[in-house]
């Protein structure tokens, strides 16, 4: 029975189309786009790529990274600092790397207002990387790029930065609601002890610039024509659980996303002897299994599992092809080609097998 069930899945998984990241690119509309999963997965090289992909067909990008362990300077072998600069190679392409610590640690050492903003952060957690995030996406809206890609943190900071815009509502009504109770009692107070520039006009101040633009970037991150998520995971449990509770959060924020990355793939292209290998095979389909199963109306993308790392542009370029067109096996499995290259494997293998086996004599007649 079960058997059979396998067929079915396997049968069906043959007949769906492998998907593409090309239904991103030729949405014309989307001004928000969002790369995240688990820590791990590959989403600062998917993110590079979809960024690369995507200057091929806009006027102006700009690739964010919120995540604290920045590898975007490591994925373009180029330095990125907090405000957007040009990547190497590209006239329309843009980086910056933004530490949500170092700017909230910059905004609690403004002066008189240190000890309020450490009580807001109290009152409402996330508040200050909130503020941080609302300045950063000020400093972008004035920018007007085209698209923006999010390279974000693995999966449980990524889902807080999509709650900053609620945070940053609830922390100015927080704010609004003291100074209605308490503004003339905490004047009066702060005027008794001898401070004058206690801050909460200016923290609050701040807040206010910033509610438009976060109740428009809230707005924006809602609507499916302006904003998409794109999963990245790899064929195993923990990232097929990751990703469920991933799509599973972005759906009760109302946020759009109907494509998978599923990187690091093990094709059954050559004749493979390892045992080990084998295994993951096995394993891995397993899972792939599950993800067409769960996520039958996503556009899922399957990369092939590398020997060597991905890094540079022209590295990030040439694996790019895969993105937009599915990966197709070099040898199809029991064709001449990959008898002939069996063969070839089993060959080798004796022949080392025989000079070790020399070797070994070798040493034993010495002995």
């Amino acid at each position: 029975m079960e058997g059979a069930e396998n067929s079915v899945i396997m049968a069906a998984e043959q007949e769906l189309p492998e998907g593409t990241v090309q239904n991103i690119l030729e949405q014309e509309s989307l001004k928000w786009v969002f790369v995240g999963g688990k820590g791990g997965v590959g989403k600062t090289t998917c993110s590079s790529i979809l960024s690369i992909l995507l200057s091929k067909v806009r006027s102006s990008v700009l690739i964010i990274s919120t995540d604290p362990a920045h590898n975007l300077s490591d994925a373009f072998h180029q330095r990125f600092t907090k405000t957007p600069n040009l990547v190497n190679g590209f006239t329309n392409l843009y980086a910056m790397e933004v530490d949500p610590n170092v700017e909230s640690e910059e905004l609690h050492n403004a002066e008189g207002m240190d000890s309020f903003v450490s009580e807001l952060t109290n009152a409402i957690p996330g508040i200050d990387e909130a503020m941080s995030f609302a300045e950063m996406l000020k400093l972008v809206q004035t920018m007007d790029y085209s698209v923006i890609v999010f390279d974000t943190a693995p999966t449980g900071h990524t889902l807080r930065l999509l709650q900053f815009p609620s945070t940053l509502e609830k922390g100015l009504a927080k704010m609004m609601t003291l100074k209605n109770k308490f503004g003339g009692l905490l004047s009066q107070m702060t005027r008794m002890f001898g401070i004058d520039d206690f801050g909460e006009d200016a923290i609050l101040g701040r807040l206010e610039g910033m509610k438009d633009v976060i109740e428009q970037v809230n707005m924006q991150f809602r609507d499916p024509d302006l904003t998409t998520f794109v999963c990245v995971c790899i064929p195993e449990f923990l990232s097929l659980y990751e990703t469920e509770r991933l799509v599973q959060e972005l759906t009760k924020f109302e946020i759009d996303t109907h494509n998978i990355i599923i990187n690091q793939v093990i094709f059954d292209e050559e004749a493979v002897e390892s045992k080990l290998l084998k295994a993951r095979m096995r394993m891995q389909r397993k899972y792939l299994d599950q993800f067409y199963m769960l996520y039958d109306d996503f556009n899922i993308t399957k990369l092939p599992l590398l020997p060597e790392e991905v890094c540079g542009v022209e590295s990030l370029k040439t694996f790019s092809h895969h993105f937009v067109t599915p990966y197709q096996p070099s040898i199809n499995k029991g064709s001449v080609e990959e008898l002939e290259q069996r063969v070839s494997m089993l060959k080798e293998q004796i022949k080392e097998a025989e000079l070790e086996l020399e070797r070994e004599s070798k040493g034993k007649q010495q002995v």
